[in-house]
């Protein structure tokens, strides 16, 4: 079953917030296990705070040692395994690069995500190297505008473009994705009277969660060309 991976080497660049939105609504329709194998445990944070949705389980990683046998244990429960990876390289981030079927780098509009996410690319390719495989990975702008763009983040945009794969879907700067880590659950379990804009924010997420499963078809196809 895919193993997709969020990895960035700068925090705060929208990764658990991605792996959360994905993660809920792939969930809405099949089996869904979240790997979080960041120290600073976000999403173990948050799946704590509100029911999850049925179909969605969240594990905290037991680190590096276990990390290889937990992805192999969440394949065969789920259809999807995500994993939220830590901001810095390690052991750990190469082992479940190593097992991804797509890598998902964050990125905001700004010059210091925009090198993290070049950073990040370099890192996944040379782990392909290693591993004698292409590493499919995605660049996601996350915490964007909805308005027109300014010259900077054009040429931010221009930037990544030139480095690598940059996903049509955005996460835009939206009340209801942020205020998922304080309330927890997904989307839509938020409710309309404390959060506005959840319409908006659903049909967003389901644009990127398509994009996705067209790029994990895109992959296999590949593969197997």
């Amino acid at each position: 079953m895919p193993v997709i991976s969020f990895a960035t080497s700068k925090g705060g660049a929208g990764k658990t917030t991605s792996a959360i939105i994905l993660g809920t609504e792939l969930a809405e329709a099949t089996d869904v296990i979240i790997i979080d194998a960041d120290p600073a445990k976000r999403l173990t944070r948050w799946s704590t705070l509100a029911p999850l949705p049925t179909r969605l389980q969240v594990i905290t990683s037991n680190g590096e040692r276990a990390i290889q046998d937990e992805i192999a244990t969440a394949q065969r429960q789920a259809a999807f395994v995500l994993i939220d990876l830590e901001g810095s390289a390690s052991r750990l981030t190469s082992f479940a690069i190593a097992e991804s079927d797509l890598v998902i780098i964050p990125s905001g509009e700004e010059q210091q995500d925009a090198d993290a996410a070049i950073d990040t690319l370099a890192e996944i390719e040379m782990e392909g190297r290693a591993r004698r495989r292409t590493i499919p990975a995605v660049i996601l702008f996350a915490r964007t505008s909805a308005a027109v763009k300014s010259k900077l983040e054009k040429h931010i945009h221009g930037e990544l473009t030139k480095a690598g794969r940059v996903m049509e879907a955005e996460l835009h700067r939206r009340t209801a994705f942020s205020s998922l880590h304080n309330a927890g659950g997904g989307l839509r379990q938020l409710d309309p009277g404390d959060v506005n804009g959840i319409d908006k924010a659903i049909l967003n997420a389901v644009a990127y969660t398509s994009e996705i499963i067209d790029l994990l078809e895109e992959a296999r196809n590949a593969q197997t060309a």
